[in-house]
Order: C-alpha cells, then structure tokens, then sequence
C-alpha cells in the first residue's frame, strides 16, 4: 500500500516513518511532485487537517493522509493552538515560539498544557480523521537537544523529562502524534 504524507516537515515524516508498519510506503509531497506551499486557512487543528489531505487527493488524486498539531496552553485560553507554528511570526521560527510562550507565561502558575494532533486520511473515497492528545505542563526553562518545535518546554504528564530529552521512540509511545498514527495504522490494518 501506498500512501501520500501531506507534509514538507521532515521531522514529521521520521518520526510517523518509525511508526508505520512496512507494507505501506509513505510517499512524500517531493515524491508526488508537489511543490507549493498547500494552504492551511482554517481555524480549527481538525480543519487544517482535512484541508491539507483533500488538497492533495483532488489536486494529486492520491490516497493520503495530512496531519496537524497545535500547543494548547490552558492559562492562555487554548492559544497558540491553530497558530503554534507561527505563534510569534510567519518566519515559524521555533526558538521565537518558545520565546513568546515563555515570556507570556511568566509569573503565571498554571502551566498546564496539551498537544492535539489530528490526523486526516483520504482513502477509496473516504474521510476518516484520528485525534491523538498528549497532557502535560509547559516548563520555566527549555531543556533538552532532541525533537523540534516546543519540545524542550514541554513536560509530558507522569515525566520528569521533556519531549527533548527523551528518545523518539519514547516520545511515539506517549506522545500526540504516536498516539494519532496509532489509530490511523489500526484503521489502515482492519
């Protein structure tokens, strides 16, 4: 089976690739031929998602899937939510992103915080989306080397380390997107 990743973020790519089982090929956009920026104009995790993956299946006619993620601050009324990627500019800077949320959040003690991935796949003419959430609190400092976005922030629930600190193998078994993939790779098998 092959199947579309609607993404350009390598990052993604690695970590749904370790999480896929071998019979399906993930295809990237540059494999596809696709080039363009695709539009995310929504305003809602769930929106973008089903934007993204209609986009490459009427406009590429493969069976694919596209995902989005946003940070969800509870002391900052779900923001940056839909924006996390650009939360502090269209450069979609992650050390600038970081930067502002750390600086919004000071001197507030509820740091609770949650990732949402939503996952929308298109296949034989069908739309299924997979939510997967991962609870935890956003830190005071960033720690850690591994991961990419607002991990070295983020301190998963029941961990003393953040995203950035742990191996991506930990961080798929407990995380937003390992969980999303894990019900889109249970639908794909049944």
């Amino acid at each position: 089976m092959q199947l579309v990743f609607a993404t350009n973020n390598l990052n993604k790519v690695k970590e749904v690739q370790a999480l896929i089982p071998e019979h399906i090929t993930l295809l990237s956009l540059k494999d596809i031929g696709c080039l363009e920026d695709i539009p995310e104009t929504q305003d809602t995790i769930e929106g973008n998602a089903i934007q993204k993956a209609t986009y490459i299946k009427e406009n590429y006619g493969y069976d694919c899937f596209a995902d989005d993620t946003g940070l969800e601050v509870e002391a900052l009324n779900g923001a940056p939510g839909v924006f996390s990627a650009r939360y502090a500019g269209e450069q979609k800077d992650a050390q600038d992103n970081m930067n502002k949320l750390l600086n919004e959040l000071q001197g507030k003690t509820n740091r609770a915080a949650q990732f949402k991935t939503v996952i929308a796949l298109h296949i034989n003419n069908t739309l299924k989306t997979f939510t997967g959430i991962c609870e935890g609190a956003i830190t005071n400092n960033k720690i850690g080397e591994q991961g990419f976005g607002y991990d070295p922030i983020f301190n998963p629930k029941g961990y003393h380390e953040t995203f950035a600190e742990m191996p991506l193998s930990t961080k798929n078994s407990i995380g937003h997107r390992g969980k999303a993939v894990s019900q889109l790779v249970q639908f794909l098998n049944s």
